[in-house]
Order: C-alpha cells, then structure tokens, then sequence
C-alpha cells in the first residue's frame, strides 16, 4: 500500500536538498580560497629558506644534523595518514559510523606519531645548542618545519572535534562537508610536506 506524498512536501524536500548542495559547495569553495592563501603562506616562507638556508654563522649545515632515516619514518607516518583519512571519508559517505569513527582514529594516531617525532627532533637539536638563534639558516628551518608542524597540529584538534560530533550526532550533511573540508587541509598538507622533505631534507642533506 503506497502513501501519497503532498506535492507541497515534495517541492520543500527539493529545495532543502537543493540548498544543503549549495551551502555544501559554497563552503567547499569558500575552504579551496582559503588553502590557496596558505599556499602563498608555504611559499613565502619556502622562498625565505632557500635564501637563508646557506647562512649558518660558522655553525651546522643540513647535512650535520638531518637524519634521513628518522625523518623517512615521520613521513611515511603522514603519507599513510593521508590513506587513511581517505578511507574515514569514504565510509562518511556511505553513512557508516563505526567504520568512519575507526578510520579517523587511525589518520589521528599517526599524525601524532608526525608531530611527536617533530618535537623530539626539535628538542633534539636545541638540546645541543641547535635551536632557531643559533643561524639564519636554523631560524629558517624551525619556521618552516615548525610551521608546517602547527598546521598539522590544527588538523589534529579538528580531527579530534570531528570524532566527537560523528559520535554524538551522527553522519549528517554538515558533518560529511566538514569532513570533506579536513580531507582537503589534511591532503594539503601531506603534499606541502612532501614538498619540504625534498627542498629541507634532502637536498639539504646532500
């Protein structure tokens, strides 16, 4: 037995549809206008390195204090994290929770294991007398990793806010296009990343 549909709901059901894939696409847009800012940002602070990257006052130079090992393992963390959260977005969208909530724990863990790795090759080189003072080049070098390490910091508490109102309310059209705006902040980051694991460490190390 069918049940008649009014033709009044009908139309009202399209148009909230309608306007949840508007505000969807605005904010998504809204959030690609904001990373491109950031990139500018990446860049700026890019092109300062590469200016300073040779003035060490006498001190150390990429290749004393880069350990390549380490830092290969760091980024293999965020590169699989990236996996990850695609994995947390896709279950998003097909509306299953449980599986959703596992992914994001798994992306939230191992940019821990990034960002703990940072700290102690931050404290590391301070430790020896290494910190940002020591050289133009050292001071270059902490804004830039550091910064990128404080994005990914943000991504973290956002990811950790996400978990909890996936939890609480569910897989809701505003969850999954917060969700799909962290996917784009989180996937930036990862290729910023990639960018300073070339420019910093390797050619650095060389």
């Amino acid at each position: 037995m069918s049940i008649a549909i009014p033709a009044d709901l009908e139309v009202a059901h399209a148009e909230d549809h309608h306007e949840h894939h508007d505000t969807s696409g605005n904010t998504l847009f809204g959030f690609w206008i904001y990373l491109m800012t950031d990139c500018i940002l990446f860049a700026s602070v890019f092109a300062t390195y590469a200016v300073l990257y040779m003035n060490t006052d006498g001190g150390v130079s990429g290749k004393d204090i880069f350990e390549l090992d380490f830092v290969l393992i760091e980024t293999a963390a965020l590169l699989v994290s990236s996996i990850t959260y695609g994995m947390a977005l896709i279950f998003a969208k097909r509306h299953n929770k449980a599986a959703t909530l596992a992914w994001l724990l798994v992306t939230f863990a191992l940019g821990c294991v990034f960002i703990g790795m940072e700290v102690y090759e931050f404290h590391h080189l301070i430790e020896h007398g290494n910190g940002p003072q020591r050289s133009a080049f050292l001071s270059s070098f902490f804004t830039l990793v550091g910064m990128h390490g404080l994005h990914v910091t943000a991504g973290l508490i956002w990811m950790a806010i996400m978990m909890i109102e996936v939890a609480k309310t569910g897989l809701g059209h505003r969850s999954i296009t917060r969700l799909s705006c962290l996917s784009l902040f989180w996937h930036f980051l990862d290729i910023v990343w990639i960018c300073v694991f070339t420019v910093v460490y390797l050619l650095g190390a060389l």
